[in-house]
């Protein structure tokens, strides 16, 4: 391992891991000593990481035996991953049509806690690349709060969901528009839930704009979001959501139709 991989590793999560890898469908129960026996770990350290764990709701404690299996955020966990790889297959060739009829890059992406992850990305034609668009990629992660994937995902949560997030967000600068507080993206939040548009007007970076809309799940869940990522030009914002906007909700309304 060299220097830089050992300053940015994680012996504390390396172990958490590995306490839940410890867990089979031919041992889906075990206790303390087992677990610390097999993690080469002591009684005492073993418990620490099992407690902490439990008390996240990664494993679960039967009361009668006093051993531990996998608790429901493991498997919260699971699906999140199946639904994502599901909805990048139902998504793939409504987000290659988008990006062939604008000639815009296109993104899918999905929310995790106060960042927005681009699972899936159709570059658009060369001569409209911005130059943020060369270090983008699959798996990329990009503030919500920022960008308009995740004002489109954060619009819709339930109030207390949101509030949560946003007691937890700091809202750096990161373009030179980037929204500075609070205040100002409740009621930008506000705009995306009437409207069913986000955009990004050089908030992510100088000479970037973005217009986003959200995919719904069959029940009607907000799931994740689509977006065109547009280099600027004189045009007015309001005309650009205007131009974009249908197709962009007409394509969400496809990959909606489709998803579980």
């Amino acid at each position: 391992m060299s220097h830089d991989d050992s300053v940015a590793f994680s012996q504390s999560l390396e172990r958490g891991l590995a306490v839940l890898g410890t867990f089979t469908p031919d041992r889906p129960a075990l206790g303390i000593s087992e677990l610390a026996q097999r993690l080469g770990l002591t009684r005492s350290t073993t418990h620490r990481y099992v407690a902490t764990l439990a008390r996240l709701g990664y494993l679960h404690q039967d009361e009668a035996t006093r051993k531990y299996r996998l608790g429901i955020r493991v498997l919260d966990l699971g699906f999140t991953v199946l639904s994502s790889l599901e909805l990048r297959e139902i998504a793939a060739p409504h987000l290659q049509r988008l990006a062939s009829i604008t000639g815009h890059t296109s993104n899918l992406a999905i929310r995790d806690d106060t960042d927005v992850i681009l699972i899936d990305r159709i570059r658009g034609r060369p001569c409209r690349y911005h130059h943020l668009e060369f270090s983008l990629h699959v798996g990329s992660r990009i503030p919500c709060y920022c960008s308009a994937t995740g004002k489109a995902l954060l619009a819709f949560l339930a109030q207390p969901d949101l509030d949560n997030l946003l007691d937890r967000m700091e809202l750096h600068p990161r373009g030179p528009r980037s929204i500075g507080n609070r205040t100002a993206l409740i009621a930008e939040l506000g705009q995306v839930r009437r409207t069913g548009i986000a955009v990004n007007d050089e908030e992510l970076d100088s000479g970037l704009r973005s217009i986003a809309v959200p995919i719904r799940s069959r029940a009607g869940v907000v799931v994740a979001a689509i977006n065109l990522a547009i280099p600027w030009s004189p045009v007015a914002m309001s005309e650009l959501a205007d131009q974009f906007g249908p197709v962009l909700q007409a394509t969400a309304r496809q990959i909606s139709s489709l998803a579980i």
